[in-house]
Order: structure tokens, then sequence, then C-alpha cells
């Protein structure tokens, strides 16, 4: 499989539950959701706010901001860790972020707080391209960087970005990273706004994809990073495939007719070259909202067959937004190097195919969805190493 897909070759994480890729692997294995109450979200959307939040950490040196900081050591994380699993940059190493809101707290406190006025070279630290370019000088990567944005199916959108530039031989090998680190309260208050985001409960009350009783998603935070190649003889997992599509319906809803996102995922399987019968697990895009989790069960009831479970580990890292599809993908990952899903548990009726709760991994494929908000369809592809 490594030879027509790429592998996923080292991983690197900063989420809720801490700094490194451990830390979420322990987090998630314990059951325990990531969010806890966060009182200074709270100004425009309520008393009580909880929140999968990521904490202070990493290197004073990367910068003032948590986006900073956590970019890089994600990235750092997922290149020593490749290193350690036997890969070897080649001469064109390329770097993809993925990006919907960056460094929010700056700007925010660029035009409020300073009223415009900053060190030049605290202003272009707030450019997109400037992270990437200080990590490409660190490392002496000389291979396009690029950032990629296409809301929450930006980690997606990465992935298979990264496996056409592999396939197109532009790069030997490519670190992606996505990061989503933008829980200001103006955010979150408009994501409870739009009623799509919930906050005023433990997140297994109130996140509950593919089961009775869910009113949404608790918001979450990260940064993510993969070292994708062909040049390592230990990977996680193998990215067979991938596709993507637009609804060109409307700004916020799923087309209730489904025929972009069923395409999509057809389009992934004929992509990677396998059949929807070879598919053991939908790692659903699954926040827990009506119109997705509706969209993403009839999906998984027309194309896949009786033996593939289905499950989003949303309630327990929470949605990671641009981030939240690459988080996902870490999942599955780790889950073919431990031999265990870390699935939430279910906690109410719920579709006959939900995993329940930690469950030994099968051989085979995955499929791994992601809907982002004014129409982004994507679909991943991703089989076990060997």
């Amino acid at each position: 499989m490594v030879a027509r897909g790429v592998g996923i070759c080292g991983i690197g994480v900063v989420s809720a539950y801490g700094w490194s890729r451990r830390s979420l692997w322990e987090g998630l294995v314990s059951g325990k959701p990531a969010a806890v109450v966060v009182p200074e979200l709270g100004r425009f959307a309520g008393d009580t706010v909880w929140a999968a939040r990521v904490g202070e950490g990493g290197d004073p040196a990367d910068g003032p901001s948590r986006f900073a900081r956590a970019m890089r050591a994600a990235a750092r994380e997922a290149i020593e860790d490749a290193g350690e699993r036997g890969w070897r940059p080649g001469r064109r190493v390329g770097l993809l972020h993925a990006v919907v809101l960056g460094e929010v707290d700056l700007w925010r406190d660029f035009y409020v707080t300073r009223g415009g006025k900053l060190p030049l070279r605290d202003y272009l630290a707030l450019m997109p391209s400037t992270p990437m370019s200080t990590f490409m000088q660190e490392y002496g990567f000389h291979g396009p960087a690029m950032n990629v944005s296409a809301m929450c199916a930006s980690g997606n959108a990465g992935l298979i970005t990264a496996k056409a530039w592999l396939d197109a031989g532009i790069v030997d090998d490519v670190v992606f990273v996505a990061t989503d680190i933008s829980l200001t309260p103006e955010n979150v208050a408009h994501f409870v706004r739009l009623g799509v985001a919930v906050v005023d409960a433990e997140p297994l009350d109130a996140c509950r994809p593919f089961q009775k009783g869910s009113r949404g998603f608790v918001m979450g935070e990260a940064s993510v990073a993969f070292v994708l190649s062909r040049q390592s003889t230990r990977p996680y997992a193998v990215t067979l495939g991938g596709a993507m599509s637009h609804d060109a319906y409307h700004v916020t809803s799923i087309d209730p007719r489904l025929d972009q996102v069923t395409a999509c995922f057809t389009d992934a399987l004929d992509n990677a070259a396998v059949s929807a019968a070879d598919v053991r697990y939908l790692n659903a895009h699954g926040p827990g909202t009506v119109q997705c989790d509706t969209a993403e069960a009839a999906v998984l009831e027309q194309l896949f067959g009786q033996d593939t479970g289905v499950y989003s580990v949303k309630p327990l890292t929470g949605h990671c937004q641009g981030a939240a599809s690459a988080i996902e993908v870490a999942v599955t990952a780790m889950a073919y190097d431990h031999g265990v899903i870390p699935a939430p548990r279910v906690v109410a009726p719920a579709h006959p195919r939900l995993l329940d709760g930690l469950t030994p991994a099968r051989d085979g494929i995955t499929v791994k969805s992601s809907l982002g908000m004014g129409g982004h369809n994507s679909v991943v592809v991703l089989a076990p190493p060997g």
C-alpha cells in the first residue's frame, strides 16, 4: 500500500489535553472530554462556557501567542517523531499550513488595544506566511510553502494537497500542519448564535453524534502536524487518496439532496482505488448537529455494508474548527498503531453502527469525512501500514 499511498510518518499534536500527541492519546483513552469551564470566554456567550481550549505552553521564543507556539511545537514533534520512525528528509521538503483564522488574539490586540501601531517585526509576525517562512528557515527546507483554507475541511484539504504534490513529483516530503487557536469570546458567541455550538453543558450531555438528544458541538482548539512521505520504514498509516467538492448551495446548510456529499465519498474511493466493501470504519465529521449527523448517517447506510462502524471523537476533543479533520486523522493513525479506536462512550439511544467506547481496531480501510461550513465536502481514505 505504501507504494501507491503516502505514509503518515510522524505526528505532532497540541490539544486541550496537552502539548504532545501522547497527551492526546491518553486523554482519548481515558474517555474524559478535554473541555472544561473557561470563564474568560463567557463575556458574550453566557455565565458558563465549556470549551476544549489549548492551555499555555510551548517555547516563548516562538512568539507571544498560543497560535505561534502551538504551530511550531506540533510541527517539531512530528518531525522528531518521523525521524525516530525511519524518515530522512529529501531535497525538496514542502510545508502546508491549514488555517482559517490565524493569530486572532494578536490581531484583536493590534486593532483594539494598540490602535494599529506595532513595531514592524511584530506586524510582520501577524502575516499568515511568516510562521511558514521562519519554520522553513529553522529546518533549511526548500520545497514550496503554502497555506490552505477550507473551513472545517481544511485538514482533509491539506492531506489531499500534500498527496497531490507528492504524486506530481513537486516535492519529496511534506510537513503538514493544521492550526486553529481561535476561541475568543466573540467567536464563541457567534457560533452559539448560529445554533451549532453548545456552551452551557458538559460535552457528553451536549454533543452526542449519531445519538438521541445531541444539541451540537463543544468548541475546541488544536494544532496538529504530520510528516507525509514515501520514505519511511514505519508509517502510522497510509493515505491512499481522497476527494473534495462543494455543494454550491448555502453559506451554512448542507444541500438536503446530498448529491455532492455522496459523490465526494464515491470519488474518494475511486481515487484511492478501493471498494466500499473494504471500508471498516467511517471516522465521521460527526459534530452532533442534526443536519450533519443525518447526512453522514444517510451516506453510511447507502454506501457501506453492515460491518462498517462509525465514530466521531468531537465529544472528547471538541470541534477544533480548521484543525478538526487533522486531529481526527491523527486519531485514526494512532489507533492503527495502538490497535484500539478511542471512540467516546455511547450515552443515549444511538445509530446501530456507532462504536461504543474503546474498540479493538480491525485491519481495513478507514474513511475520514469532514464537512466544512459553506458547502466544503471532503473525504480522505486511510489504511493501516503494510
